[in-house]
């Protein structure tokens, strides 16, 4: 490791699924004598501090984009889309009209946090937070992104997901992003006053790609080459030409007992994880208590976006197709028949269910709870995981898939959005677990059906792959190859993105020629409102 401490910026969204792996890594920078300052949202405090980094609200440093607007994140995008009339906007469509203008607006915020605090190097999440990476261009400083999905290949299957579920094509998208000037001209702005390339057609004209990998120093995925999603041929070469680096670290796995990052109201600027935490240990003690005696333990979660309460996602609403309307089932009746599936499992059996429900007051409303379930808030899942899960229903996100294989636990997914339905076709096709896809009624009249047979299907699901061996003897055959590298090699290579941008950095005085962003810097700061930095 090196022996400079330095400084590292880690930006990240409010967004459990992206945080969390990043957390292990800061403890152990923090504990080799480097610090980690966190620039974030507020109900994400808790797990930050709790790994013994700084936090900075984003609300506070972003003010061109927060001031005049309201505070709460997506409340905040709402705001910019009423501004740009897309209010009726389909999802997909109006989250690509807006991201450069929300870059542009981030960009002056983000360089006198990262100046404020003298940072070294960036880690940020390159799908929520690629102001980050350039925000390190503009300030010649080193960039690690890390990629909480199934590598590069995933953001193609996962647009694929999202045009599929909209009704639409790619060249729809082209269309409606190339006809919106708003963006060119913010575009172009950008390029004018910081010397920056963020033309966020180039994903559409090259199916899947992300400008910001090829801008870091390397990307962690957290997977296994063997998990990770096919990388087509034409994106595949579209990186090797821009000489963006991919390296499969596995899952970040942190201490047992860590605050993590769990379900939260979006609108809730409190965190409430200090009472999540109580009921922890607890819970872990049941668990093991259950496994002492012979008995089998279940496991359920839906996750904390649909259990949120996401506009385009979350508890309340329905998906929206490409005419911008919301069809099939809300996240709560989503949710609630896939939790009724677990009851009518095993309800009143001598298995112990957990069942973690997020942080809706109705949760389970109007639910038949059986006796032998403890339904939380929140759990600490990479803990009851390693415990001794017999059998995890699960939402299919990467975090807790690439976890649940990690140690070892055959899944049943119930996949509500993004990269979630590949995932459950991935557990299939890997003989892991079985799918049980998202219903998609069309009209209210079809609802109480759907929700019947949804529910059905997941009972189904649960007592097969309880029944048959061989999803748990698949399933521990990843449990090695996802255990190699984790947080040790992730920092190992961060520190190493670190210690080559310094060599590279000293190489011209070396040679008595200029360094090769001399004069950028100062222009950026200027341009940013630095005065005197």
């Amino acid at each position: 490791m090196a022996d400079k401490r330095y400084t590292f910026a880690f930006v990240f969204p409010m967004a459990s699924g992206h945080l969390n792996p990043s957390l292990p890594m800061a403890r152990m920078l923090l504990e080799e004598g480097h610090q980690v300052h966190y620039l974030c949202r507020e109900p994400m405090r808790e797990a930050i501090e709790g790994c013994g980094a700084s936090f900075s609200s984003a609300v506070d440093e972003e003010t061109e984009l927060y001031d005049g607007r309201e505070q709460d994140f997506f409340g905040c995008l709402e705001a910019l889309k009423t501004e740009h009339g897309l209010q009726e906007e389909p999802m997909l469509y109006a989250m690509m009209k807006l991201m450069p203008i929300q870059m542009e607006l981030q960009l002056p915020g983000l360089l006198r946090w990262l100046q404020k605090i003298r940072a070294d190097a960036v880690v940020y999440c390159p799908l929520v937070s690629r102001e980050a990476a350039y925000a390190a261009q503009i300030l010649g400083l080193p960039s690690v992104s890390l990629l909480t999905t199934a590598g590069p290949g995933s953001m193609v299957t996962s647009m694929e997901g999202l045009l599929r579920m909209m009704g639409a094509s790619l060249e729809d998208a082209r269309v409606t992003l190339n006809g919106f000037q708003p963006v060119q001209q913010c575009v172009a702005r950008m390029k004018a006053r910081w010397g920056i390339h963020a033309d966020v057609t180039e994903s559409l004209r090259t199916m899947g790609f992300n400008r910001v990998f090829a801008m870091s120093a390397v990307t962690l995925v957290t997977t296994c080459e063997e998990l990770q999603d096919p990388l087509p041929s034409e994106l595949g070469e579209k990186y090797r030409v821009e000489a963006a680096r991919f390296v499969a670290v596995g899952p970040l796995l942190d201490q047992a007992g860590a605050t993590r990052a769990a379900g939260h109201k979006l609108k809730t600027q409190k965190s409430t994880d200090s009472q999540q935490q109580s009921e922890a240990s607890e819970l872990l003690e049941s668990v093991k208590a259950a496994k002492a005696a012979g008995r089998r333990v279940i496991f359920a979660s839906m996750g904390t976006v649909i259990t949120g309460d996401s506009l385009d996602f979350g508890w309340d609403v329905k998906l929206q197709n490409n005419s911008g309307q919301r069809k099939g089932l809300t996240g709560k009746q989503l949710c609630q028949a896939a939790w009724s599936g677990v009851f009518d499992a095993f309800g009143d059996s001598e298995a112990l269910l957990v069942v973690s429900v997020g942080p809706q007051p109705d949760a389970l409303e109007g639910l038949d709870v059986p006796s032998n379930a403890l339904c939380r808030a929140s759990v600490p899942q990479v803990d009851l995981l390693q415990a001794g899960v017999d059998l995890f229903l699960t939402h299919g996100g990467q975090n807790s898939f690439t976890e649940s294989l990690s140690a070892g636990v055959p899944v049943v997914v119930c996949p509500g959005f993004g990269d979630q339905p590949v995932n459950a076709e991935k557990a299939v096709e890997l003989g892991v677990g079985l799918q049980v896809p998202r219903p998609t009624p069309e009209g209210d009249a079809e609802e109480a059906a759907a929700i019947a047979g949804y529910r059905a299907d997941v009972r189904q699901a649960l007592l097969r792959v309880a029944a048959e061996p061989p999803f748990a003897e698949r399933s521990g055959c990843f449990a090695k190859a996802l255990r190699a590298g984790g947080v040790p090699r992730a920092v190992q290579l961060t520190l190493q993105a670190v210690e080559d941008a310094k060599a590279k950095a000293r190489l011209p005085a070396l040679l008595g020629a200029p360094h090769p962003t001399a004069g950028l810097k100062p222009a950026c700061v200027q341009a940013a409102g630095l005065v005197g930095a």
